[in-house]
């Protein structure tokens, strides 16, 4: 992709929910790029994650503490092997990440390293099971909702909205009492659909607050550089342009919504016209489309989809 295309480009990284046994194996078996990079997270780990990402076993793979390290290497894994299939470094205009996702999106943008960005989320997954343990919840998907009815619900509920996906999609969260009554309620306010997430507890909601906290403490032993591209933050759906922005917005994430519609409007107004979607899965693919019908996406989750990349 040209200096040009590039400026014009927005690159984004899922969330937890998109693992899968066996992801970015092939990109382990042929880019020496992406091998480095999961040579570097076993090492700074002291573990095989890369075993486990690629041979399961599943349940020990979706584990929190496992599932955020695992997506991110394979997301940078990605990332890298489509630098050295076009032969030279990107530098986006744009990068995003949808929750876990934001940490991918500083590694790209050269505010943490590597081994920092597989520090902290491990840390961040084990901080999130031990809150999920300390203060159970679950998650729900309202379908069909406006945003200004689902705070209504969740006002009258106890319940809090987590993530505004897209105009239709709306994720709530909360204990499970709450949930419940957010759920019957949001159903009568007109509601199509309230699904139940298999999550293991309440993201992105006030029962967070002890794995926000723990996570801070940690941030204050990692180096944060200045972004070398624009970083839309979840929180407040804008740039994060210095690394004391950057670290003000993780201090908030885990308690805050995730505003993935506006950061994908903030990006479109910046002037991106296509979406690339680097790591496992096509979750945020569909939420672009659904945002932005115009917009041209692309998904970048193995090697022959790295190829494609490089031949655009």
């Amino acid at each position: 992709m040209s200096p040009s295309s590039l400026a014009r480009a927005a690159f984004v990284f899922p969330g937890q929910g998109s693992q899968i046994v066996g992801m970015g194996k092939d990109l382990y078996e042929k880019s020496p790029a992406a091998r480095l990079v999961f040579e570097e997270i076993d090492d700074t780990l002291g573990r095989k994650l890369s075993g486990m990402i690629f041979d399961g076993p599943c349940d020990e793979l979706t584990r929190t503490e496992n599932a955020q390290p695992a997506i991110t290497a394979v997301s940078l894994a990605a990332w890298k092997a489509m630098g050295e299939a076009v032969g030279a470094p990107q530098v986006p205009g744009f990068v995003a990440g949808h929750s876990l996702g934001e940490y991918s999106a500083l590694a790209v943008a050269g505010v943490l390293s590597i081994a920092d960005s597989a520090r902290l989320v491990v840390e961040r997954g084990r901080v999130m099971q031990r809150a999920c343990d300390e203060r159970p919840g679950g998650m729900a998907a309202l379908i069909g909702i406006d945003e200004a009815a689902a705070e209504d619900v969740c006002r009258q509920t106890g319940a809090y909205i987590s993530n505004i996906n897209s105009g239709e999609q709306i994720i709530i969260s909360g204990d499970h009492m709450s949930l419940a009554r957010a759920m019957d309620l949001a159903a009568a306010r007109g509601a199509r659909k309230a699904i139940p997430l298999s999550v293991g507890g309440a993201f992105h909601s006030g029962l967070m607050e002890p794995a926000q906290h723990g996570l801070n403490v940690v941030m204050e032993s990692i180096r944060f550089n200045d972004p070398i591209a624009k970083i839309v933050g979840n929180v407040d759906a804008m740039p994060l342009t210095t690394a004391a922005e950057v670290k003000e917005e993780l201090r908030l994430q885990l308690m805050s919504c995730v505003q993935w519609k506006r950061s994908v409007d903030t990006m479109v107004r910046g002037g991106v016209q296509r979406f690339v979607e680097v790591g496992p899965g096509r979750v945020l693919s569909g939420l672009i489309k659904r945002i932005e019908r115009n917009a041209e996406v692309a998904c970048v989750s193995d090697y022959g989809a790295v190829l494609e990349y490089a031949a655009a």
